[in-house]
């Protein structure tokens, strides 16, 4: 049945709005979006009092939680990965390969196609596309991705990835320098796939090739990209200094110091800066040896690495990655909020989340600015 929501503020994509009416209707859509001042004799279902509500978080790049991998492609596996999700904020998010034999990751591309055109599980996350990461890599800077599998990219291949994954593929990570690069890019944008450039040794010139082809974001910045150097700004210079770049962050505290977050954030700005996880099946399950991929994958006290002793993804939660930007930033929490909600669908290019006919989506964050409660599509989780 139709409900009411109110709280004392609600964070919009543009503002924050005061004393909300939200009405939410029989499919968990929302209907509409006023105040208690302009709709004085509505009746309210739910009231949150003096707590904040924000849109559902929206993770563009992860590998998979609570002890699954996308990469496994089966109902089980991301119903499993979904419940998981939805656990800790997340309404929606992109289901992220990783570079892999091309017959595992067309299977993979398969699975996770046949899961996206499927009802929802009714208290799981909604997997709305894919994010291949993978296999248009740099070698120089390929971190945990086998080097065996790494592939020039090429527009035939990403046709053939597009068709295996029946149209779902929304972002592609690619190092704008190998050979290939540029003409795939190309081809992504006119099949709708967002570029976001990443895994690179890129220099100045080879960087801006891939932004002119029409990369729009970039990849877990400062991490398996050149180093900044103050004569050849190489692709971090670029991706820090232009305004018209999205990037996105993983902000655990271990793959980039607060001091490099406080300096991504002051660079890209509140509309502009993205917050991923990048998280492995591990996310959600104790210290051990994971998979991520094929590639093994040793966790212990939350950071996540290789026999070789390479970094590899992170355990963080979305909700948790928040947190810790406003520990590391000092960031109010509708800042924080967005980077993980309404930054990463305007650069996907998708409508605003919180507009009439959209899933009624939403966490419930308390005066002391922490996630109490989720409603998922109309539900109220926890």
């Amino acid at each position: 049945m139709a409900s009411t929501l109110t709280a004392a503020k609600l964070v919009t994509r543009d503002t924050v709005v005061d004393r909300p009416l939200i009405t939410v209707d029989n499919d968990g859509r929302i209907a509409s979006i006023s105040t208690r001042e302009a709709a004085q004799a509505a009746s309210v279902t739910h009231d949150f009092g003096d707590s904040t509500l924000t849109a559902g978080l929206l993770d563009i790049h992860m590998h998979g939680g609570a002890g699954h991998d996308v990469m496994e492609g089966t109902t089980g596996a991301l119903d499993t990965v979904s419940r998981f999700l939805a656990s800790h904020g997340v309404a929606e998010y992109l289901a992220t390969t990783v570079t892999a034999s091309l017959d595992s990751t067309f299977h993979a591309l398969e699975g996770i196609a046949n899961y996206i055109e499927r009802t929802p599980v009714q208290d799981g996350a909604k997997p709305i596309g894919i994010h291949i990461e993978g296999p248009f890599v740099s070698h120089a800077k390929k971190g945990m991705h086998p080097a065996q599998f790494i592939v020039e990219p090429t527009p035939d291949l990403l046709n053939k990835f597009w068709e295996a994954s029946r149209g779902t593929i929304r972002l592609m990570t690619i190092a704008p320098e190998v050979p290939g690069a540029l003409d795939t890019i190309r081809r992504a944008t006119e099949l709708g796939i967002r570029s976001s450039i990443g895994h690179s040794n890129a220099v100045k010139a080879e960087a801006l090739k891939g932004i002119e082809a029409g990369a729009t974001t970039a990849t877990h910045t400062f991490n398996a990209m050149r180093p900044y150097d103050h004569r050849e700004p190489g692709i971090l210079g670029l991706v820090l200094d232009r305004e018209d770049l999205f990037a996105d962050i993983i902000c655990d505290g271990i793959h980039v110091a607060p001091e490099g977050i406080r300096l991504f954030l002051k660079a890209k700005g509140s509309h502009r800066a993205i917050l991923i996880t990048d998280a492995l099946e591990a996310a959600g399950m104790p210290n051990g040896q994971y998979k991520l991929g094929g590639t093994t994958v040793h966790v212990k006290d939350g950071t996540c690495t290789t026999n070789e002793g390479i970094l590899a993804g992170s355990v963080i939660t979305l909700d948790r990655a928040v947190d810790k930007l406003r520990e590391f930033t000092g960031a109010d929490l509708p800042t924080a909020v967005r980077l993980a909600s309404t930054n990463p669908s305007a650069m996907l290019g998708l409508p605003d989340t919180l507009a009439p006919g959209q899933p009624a989506s939403f966490n419930v964050y308390n005066a002391a600015g922490q996630r109490t409660q989720t409603i998922l599509r109309g539900k109220l989780l926890n």
